[in-house]
């Protein structure tokens, strides 16, 4: 079972200048072969698939646990994208034939305004194209299983790196620093895996590509917290034996490296406004949000919400305000 929390795994700026273009760029870190899709669904379904668990606990913890954090990494980069979206429609005094998405028609994936839509985040890559199982890879070979995990997060750095020089959005470069840090852990997991394993010294193997990690300054941040030495614990009780297998030096620092006993804290996601040319959620918000109300006046709830957000926003307006130089 997975426990969701309404927290981001990352700290995002508010949404600023629309970029749908690099909203597309973006696509590629979720649904592009060494997207977060891929290794989610890859460390997903090694984890269903694994055989023999009891005895290779240690093993079947550490794919396990790493796949539980990536479902935290495909909810922060479609947060990415919706916040590069927000704003790309023009929502000012409209009227029905007022052309109002005509600043999208040049857009590289059009499919986020038309459908499925709702300028938001696509389950595709950078082309558009839907993510597919194919990109799934779970043999039952544990070795094997490994193996494919180092490369698929080796090519996901190499993503992540190309996406950041890409996109100079603000949002685009958070999500980037973050995940190249946090990828760049379960890197090490399975490098550390297979040396245990294999007796294969992978520490030769760092960094790859041979960017270092602390030279990109959006990372830097997220070193100086360790989080390049800690891989957390995304159960109450669960996944405890991943210590056996995630322990001794950074493999680039030489720093020792640490399970962390929880999941960590987390961050206030944004509250994005209204996108009312794309109905998204609807062409008259406001009469959902009354219907929202009245429903939770009647079920005995708070007048106001309770629930938190970073930011709360009602109206494009408020975020337009925030683009005008």
């Amino acid at each position: 079972m997975i426990l969701r929390i309404d927290r981001l795994a990352l700290e995002l700026p508010p949404p600023s200048t629309p970029d749908p273009n690099g909203a597309s760029a973006v696509q590629e870190l979720m649904g592009g072969k060494f997207g977060e899709m891929s290794t989610l669904m890859n460390y997903t379904f090694q984890s269903f698939n694994f055989r023999g668990r009891q005895k290779l606990r240690p093993f079947y913890d550490l794919i396990a646990n790493i796949a539980a954090e990536e479902y935290g990494h495909i909810e922060a980069v479609a947060a990415t994208i919706n916040s590069m979206l927000t704003g790309a429609s023009d929502d000012d005094d409209k009227v029905p034939n007022d052309a109002g998405l005509s600043g999208l028609k040049d857009a590289r994936i059009q499919q986020h305004a038309i459908a499925p839509g709702g300028l938001g985040a696509l389950c595709a890559d950078s082309q558009g194209r839907p993510w597919t199982g194919d990109n799934v890879f779970s043999s039952g070979d544990l070795i094997e299983d490994l193996t494919h995990n180092y490369f698929l997060e080796t090519g996901a750095r190499s993503g992540k790196l190309r996406v950041y020089e890409m996109c100079d959005h603000p949002a685009a470069r958070a999500l980037t620093g973050y995940l190249l840090v946090r990828g760049g852990v379960h890197q090490v997991a399975y490098a550390r895996a297979l040396e245990l394993l294999t007796g294969a010294d992978m520490t030769k193997l760092f960094p790859s590509p041979r960017i270092p990690t602390a030279k990109i300054p959006e990372c830097q941040p997220h070193i100086e917290q360790g989080s390049h030495l800690k891989l957390y614990r995304f159960s109450p009780d669960d996944y405890r034996e991943i210590v056996a297998v995630f322990t001794g030096p950074h493999p680039e620092t030489g720093e020792p490296l640490e399970v962390v006993d929880h999941a960590p804290e987390g961050h206030l996601p944004q509250d994005l406004p209204p996108q009312e040319a794309v109905f998204a959620p609807d062409y008259a918000t406001e009469e959902i949000a009354e219907i929202a109300q009245k429903l939770r006046k009647q079920a005995g709830l708070p007048d106001q919400v309770t629930a938190q957000v970073a930011e709360p926003q009602s109206t494009l307006g408020k975020v337009a305000d925030k683009l005008t130089p």
